[in-house]
């Protein structure tokens, strides 16, 4: 089995995963966002500290499959310094206590594993990666082969929904509370500008929208906060769709993906539905358990990783917050 942990922002995880099967053993997660609400988003100090507590008391769960481990597997990157590096500590010292190999894990690798916990990978693959730290589209043809074919300038997709809701005194994490906030409101009742429309540019900005919204709400009262909502979640959507269509033109899609925390959006996920039928191509979700980070997803990697033998150095693993495909 391999153990592996994941800490890049604010959800401690640790799961155990059978090699030869690909089942998952044990799964756990502990989340923050209690504690992060009240400041509107992550505050790193808090997050590590309580990873700091989290983290342990998942780990002695995990000791009736210590004897059965063959690695221990860790998020490295990209994520928060101060939060990766409680995950990558307690790596480093299980690798040693059992004497077994460590394998660093790219965090965005293991959403796009996401899509396979429990089942054999399906390549290749185009993708579109939306949480709250990256939004770009990759052609994965392997582990080893995945390329970025266009990313966000600025601002990411989930980022934009956090600090909107954020605006509006919501709370955290903004996009489940947009969304549900959304469903009421008339989607074109703010007719904000699709970011980069005219652009021939295959790239994501999502800051000039967030200041329209921002000005949209400093001259609203709460009433008109859910037709805000939509018409923000209609507009940030359509710059996706948009950029979509321009590189399907070039390269039509036979497989597509949607990962990240983001692609639980249930409104993203018709429109590209709605975008892919022309096309014939199939789409392929994450369950909805694992769209956000979580540790059975970086366990997946690391199986294709133990596979192919592609070890770290305990003395040499480090965590690299900007880390990026």
């Amino acid at each position: 089995m391999i153990l592996s942990i994941e800490s890049s922002c604010d959800d401690s995880a640790i799961a155990v995963t059978e090699i030869a099967t690909k089942k998952l053993i044990f799964h756990k997660k502990i989340s923050q966002e209690v504690e992060h609400s009240v400041y509107g988003g992550v505050v790193p100090e808090l997050a590590a500290r309580l990873h700091a507590e989290a983290l342990p008391r998942i780990l002695e769960e995990c000791k009736p499959y210590f004897e059965e481990l063959k690695a221990v597997a860790v998020t490295s990157s990209p994520g928060l310094s101060v939060t990766l590096i409680e995950g990558v500590v307690m790596a480093k010292a299980v690798a040693v206590a059992l004497n077994i190999p460590i394998i660093g894990v790219n965090h965005l690798v293991g959403h796009i594993y996401s899509l396979f916990i429990e089942k054999e990978t399906q390549f290749p693959l185009s993708v579109l990666l939306v949480s709250g730290g990256h939004t770009q589209v990759m052609e994965v043809e392997s582990l080893e082969s995945i390329k970025t074919i266009a990313k966000s300038m600025d601002d990411s997709f989930g980022e934009s929904f956090d600090k909107v809701a954020k605006m509006m005194n919501l709370g955290y994490p903004g996009g489940p509370l947009i969304e549900k906030l959304a469903k009421d409101g008339d989607r074109k009742k703010y007719n904000f500008t699709v970011p980069l429309h005219q652009s021939p540019l295959i790239a994501f900005s999502y800051s000039g929208l967030k200041n329209s919204v921002r000005l949209a709400i400093q001259k609203a009262d709460e009433s008109d906060y859910k037709d805000i909502a939509a018409s923000f979640e209609h507009i940030a959507a359509a710059h996706i769709i948009q950029k979509l269509k321009k590189y399907f033109k070039e390269v039509p899609p036979k497989s597509f993906a949607i990962v990240g925390g983001a692609s639980a959006n249930l409104y993203l996920r018709s429109q590209i539905e709605e975008l892919l039928k022309p096309y014939g191509a199939s789409l392929l979700l994450s369950e909805l358990k694992y769209c956000s980070d979580n540790a059975a997803m970086i366990g997946r990697v690391a199986l294709e990783m133990y596979e192919r033998k592609i070890f770290s150095s305990i003395d040499e693993l480090e965590v690299c917050p900007k880390s990026v495909i």
